[in-house]
């Protein structure tokens, strides 16, 4: 059974840093892409970043490129979300997925993905 477990948000003041991370487990992830995305209240599901563990090639949304930094530790099936310099608008549930998939212009799209964690929540104040 895969489950994916996200932990790290928390509460932080605007130009603070954050560590979100997955802990992976139930299959072998190596050929794997995971993807971080986020979401507020009555909006969709966003892209934040994602990567691809063989290659360990690396995919920004514009508006956390410079801040954010996704990482992973293949023998530990970790996946990290390093946000620095963050403002009011990061402030959203965060999640961590995995896919098959190995078509990277898919690892924007919500519906690539075949399993979610629960999610964690990050809130900025101003």
């Amino acid at each position: 059974q895969v489950q994916l477990v996200e932990s790290g948000g928390g509460l932080v003041q605007a130009g603070g840093s954050l560590r979100l991370s997955c802990a992976a487990s139930g299959r072998t992830f190596s050929n794997y892409a995971m993807g971080w995305f986020r979401q507020t209240p009555g909006k969709e599901r966003e892209f934040v970043a994602a990567i691809r563990w063989s290659g360990s090639n690396t995919y920004y949304a514009d508006y956390v490129k410079g801040r954010f930094t996704i990482s992973g530790d293949n023998a530990k099936n970790m996946v990290y979300l390093q946000m620095n310099g963050l403002i009011p608008g990061d402030t959203a549930d965060y999640y961590c997925a995995a896919t098959s998939s190995r078509n990277r212009a898919n690892y924007y799209y919500t519906e690539t993905y075949n399993y979610w964690g629960q999610g964690t929540q990050v809130t900025v104040s101003s």
